[in-house]
This record gives C-alpha cells, structure tokens and sequence, in this order.
C-alpha cells in the first residue's frame, strides 16, 4: 500500500491542478446585425419565411416528389453524410483520450545465460523465460490538451452536420430553380409555337394576295423568312428542354429521361407575402453561417492546443502479469509480477517551434473569425437581394404584360387593316415581330419571380426548425415516381 500511494496521491493532485487548464476561453466573435434588413420589405418582423417547411413554400405536388427523391439518392448529400461519419468518428477518438489505454503483452524466449533477451547467468544451462500481463497508460489532462482536443473534433463534427444541413437546403433549392427553369422552357416552347403559327397564316394570307394579283413575292418571302426564323426557334428548345430534364434527372440521382409536370409555369403561385423576420435571427439559422461560426470554435480550441505544448505531460504507467524462468515454474503464485510508475515530459528548448505553432494557431483563429463575419455579411447581402428581386420583378412584369397585350392588339388591327387594304404588310410583320421578343421577355420575368422565391428561402435558412427525419418532407403524393 505504501508503494501504490504516491501514484494515488499524484491522481488526486491531477484533479486539483485540473481547473488549471491553459488557453484562451471561446467567446464567439460579434457581429454587429443591423436591426432590418434593407430593401422595400425590410421592416423588422417576428415571423419569417424560414420558419415554414419547404412543402409548404412550394406547392407543386411533381416538384415535392423531385425534392424528396433528390434528398434521398442524391450523390452530393450522401457524399455529406459520409463527411459527417467520418467526424463523428474523429470526435470519438479524440474523446477516448480521457481513458486508460490498456493492453496486453507477452513474451517467450529460451536460450543460454539469457532470460528474454537480457543476459544473465545459469552456469551455462539452457533455460526458457516466459512473461505475459497486461499493462495501462494514462495521459494526466492537467493543462487541458485532452479537452481543447476534444472541443476542437466535436466544434469539426457540429460543423460538418451544418455542412450537410446546407447540402439539404442548397440541395432542395437547386431543384425547386430548375424545375421552374424547366416550365419556363415549356413556356417558350409554347410561344414559339403560337408565333410561328402566327406567321404561317399571315403567309397564307400574303400567298392568297399574291395570287389575286394585288400583292407582290416580295410581301410573302418576307413572311417565309419571317415563320422560318421563329420556328428554327421550336428544336432548340427541344433541345434545352432535354438537358434540363437530365439535369433534374441528374440532381434526384437517376438516369437521363423525362421528367413529369404538373400544371405550367403561369400556374405556379407566387406567396403575396414572405416575411424575412429579424436580421439577428438570420446567424442563428443559417446553415453555412452555423458552419462558419463552428470553424472559428475549433480553431479556438486549436489555440488551446498549441499553448498547453509548453507544459509537460503527466502520464501513469502500470503492468500486471506473470513471469517464468525456467518455463515450468509458470504456474507458481510466486511469479506474478507488477509494477505502478508516474512520469513526466516536456520541453526544455525546440527553438522557436513552439512558438510559432502557437502564432499558427492564433493566425488561423483570426482567419477563421474574418471568414464567419464575411459568412454573415454575405447573408445580409442575400436576403436584400431577394426582397428587391421580388419587388421589383413585380414592377417589371405589371408592364411587360401591358406590353404584350398591346402588342397581341396591335397584330390583330393590322391584320385586319391589310386585310381591307388599309395599310401595308410592313405593319403586319412588324407588329408580330415585336410580339415575339416581348412575350419571351414576360416569361422570363414570370421565371424570375418564382426563383426571387426560391432565393429568399434559401437565403433565410429556411427548414431551419425541421429535424433531419422531418427533412424528408410529408408522405408522398399519388404522382409517379420521377426517377422512374
């Protein structure tokens, strides 16, 4: 008992001196939010849009589907959660360093005047040594390396998790934008159609005069070259209309192939309000935002790390365990053999290595921290962007759409204008040739405005209340099964 009592006494000592842990306490960086954000619809609210699961914004029941089988196949979320994994793991390793490590060891060896490997005399016999016993090492966390270790992996591992909870929301947002990317080529494909048909009986119209003697080639190659110059449009957007449903088919993790609608762009409602809520709310539902702010807390403890380097380590040593010489005499209670040992290490000089770890540490620190207010401020930035988005879309499309119905009237007066011979071709094709681009420009807009939508709720964190179970989203619907 006297013997084991300085190894118990240096354990006690241990958990005296282990309030004494060296480095700097975390303290997360501040950021000074302002209090609304700015843009038309930047007074301060409660509520927000990021509180309302993405079912609930996007109502199309074919873009659900898409979204959940994209948050179950596809590659890039799996590829997070194996991050994630791997994170989780590290964090348990470096949290087993609070325990002994104990093991096992054993040894045979026979020979003369020698006892496993170390000479010793037996008048020249041939003898067998044999030793087995387990033994136990434990690092004293005196100066906290093991837990600056610890809050370093687990700070990693939160962060990997808001890394994945990114690739959800990123993930989800991505298909919401080219599934409307995608109706909205449907929609011109559609006024391409409608403008080629258009033309095609102004010509005929054209080819009639011209046969009744009182118009000229003149007026029906232009109407030709006219229907002709539209309708090349109709195969290129075949064309862009086939890559963009493989590149659905590419996000929900299936092979290239159609993808199902439901209803057309026009049909997509737009919310009339979408309250943004409190800019200070924002840093605490943002995933990347989270990310950032974790990766300042490990690098912290990163700095702790580096500054308990120039405190020794404490350790305890002990070893249980038989041993034999000659072999036969292994059986015997005398042979039983222990030991119990204290040691301590630390430098004395490295020349500045030590130093400049710690100053690495700190410089990562600082860049870590510049990294989480640029992460903020990025976040200021994209929910003000999306608020004038989509004010100022709505502007936008209230004349654009004043605009083709006046151009869908002016068609229709100088067709009947040429008709009675009141007025030239000249003002039949030059009214459907300002249609056209108008009409392009309006679904352009009403495109905008559906991904102004999907922006701000990417950009407000939205789902931020949604466990990972519930990310999945409601039961689905009737629809069929998009990657089929």
């Amino acid at each position: 008992m006297r013997r084991i009592f300085p190894g118990a006494a240096l354990v006690v000592l241990a958990s005296f001196l282990s309030s004494c842990v060296i480095g700097p306490k975390y303290i997360k960086p501040a950021v000074a939010a302002p209090t609304a954000f700015r843009g038309p619809e930047g007074a301060a609210q409660q509520s927000s849009m990021a509180d309302l699961p993405w079912w609930e914004v996007f109502h199309d029941e074919t873009l659900q589907g898409l979204i959940r089988t994209a948050l179950a196949h596809n590659q890039d979320l799996r590829i997070a959660i194996s991050r994630v994994e791997q994170a989780r793991q590290l964090s348990v390793q470096a949290r087993s360093q609070y325990y002994p490590s104990v093991g096992y060891e054993g040894g045979v060896s026979a020979g003369k005047n020698e006892s496993l490997g170390v000479v010793s005399e037996s008048g020249g016999k041939t003898r067998g040594t044999l030793l087995a016993g387990f033994g136990a090492t434990w690092e004293l966390d005196v100066w906290g390396r093991i837990r600056w270790a610890n809050e370093a992996s687990l700070a990693n591992f939160l962060a990997s998790e808001q890394g994945r909870r990114g690739v959800m929301l990123s993930l989800g947002s991505t298909v919401a934008q080219s599934y409307f990317e995608l109706l909205d080529l449907d929609l011109r494909l559609d006024i391409a159609r409608r403008d080629t048909a258009s033309f095609e009986d102004s010509l005929k119209i054209f080819r009639a005069r011209l046969e009744g003697g009182t118009a000229s080639r003149l007026e029906t190659s232009r109407a030709e070259a006219a229907m002709a110059s539209t309708g090349a449009n109709i195969p290129d957007l075949e064309r862009q209309i086939a890559i963009q449903e493989n590149e659905i088919r590419l996000l929900i993790g299936a092979d290239p192939g159609p993808i199902p609608r439901q209803g057309t762009l026009l049909e997509q409602t737009v919310p009339p309000e979408v309250p943004a809520g409190l800019p200070s709310a924002l840093l605490e539902r943002r995933p990347d935002v989270l990310q950032a702010e974790l990766a300042v807390r490990a690098a912290n403890a990163q700095v702790g790390i580096a500054s308990t380097a120039f405190f020794p380590q404490i350790g305890l040593t002990g070893l249980l365990g038989r041993a034999s010489s000659p072999l036969e005499s292994f059986a015997w209670g005398a042979n039983t053999v222990w030991s119990t040992a204290a040691s301590i290490a630390g430098p004395i000089y490295e020349g500045p290595s030590l130093r400049a770890q710690k100053r690495q540490a700190v410089a990562h620190w600082e860049e870590t921290r510049i990294e989480y207010e640029r992460a903020a401020l990025a976040a200021f930035r994209d929910v003000s962007n999306a608020l004038f988005n989509r004010q100022k879309l709505e502007e936008v499309r209230t004349r654009q759409a004043t605009a083709v119905q006046a151009y869908r009237e002016a068609v229709d007066v100088a067709t009947q204008r040429y008709t009675a011979g009141k007025s030239s071709y000249y003002e039949v094709l030059e009214a459907q040739q300002e249609l056209f681009p108008a009409e392009n420009a309006l679904a352009q807009t009403e495109l905008n405005r559906r991904l102004a939508i999907v922006q701000l709720y990417q950009a407000l964190g939205g789902g931020w209340k949604l466990t990972d179970a519930e990310w999945s989203g409601p039961p689905p619907g009737p629809s069929a099964n998009p990657r089929q």
